[in-house]
């Protein structure tokens, strides 16, 4: 099992910026790929980002240029700093620790953006 500890987000304004981070422990693995994903109200959840262990990353159109996600392997944990916040980007956002044949996600921490 991996266990995954959220902290960040809350309140800003429009062109603000916030930042996430998600410590995972537990059974870890060096290999895993760690992701970011946003939910909206009655909506499915959609990837932001995501990042290897050898630091590749990718993207949601909706956020290149504007998020960017970090990982330190050492501590097991990933960084998403959120500038040029939009009322759009409004959302519960979860993180995600992906090994083969597991998938497993933290509680979720809500980002809300003022306009």
């Amino acid at each position: 099992q991996v266990q995954l500890v959220e902290s960040g987000g809350g309140l800003a304004q429009t062109g603000g910026s916030l930042t996430l981070s998600c410590s995972a422990s537990g059974s870890t693995d060096s290999r895993a790929i760690m992701r970011y994903y946003r939910q909206f109200p009655d909506k499915q959840r959609e990837m932001v980002a995501r990042i290897t262990s050898e630091g590749v990353t990718q993207y949601a159109d909706s956020v290149k240029g504007r998020f960017t996600i970090s990982r330190d392997n050492a501590k097991n944990t990933i960084t998403l700093q959120m500038t040029g916040l939009k009322t759009e980007d409004t959302a519960v956002y979860y993180c995600n620790y992906l090994i083969t044949g597991s998938s497993y996600w933290g509680p979720g921490t809500q980002v809300t953006v003022s306009a």
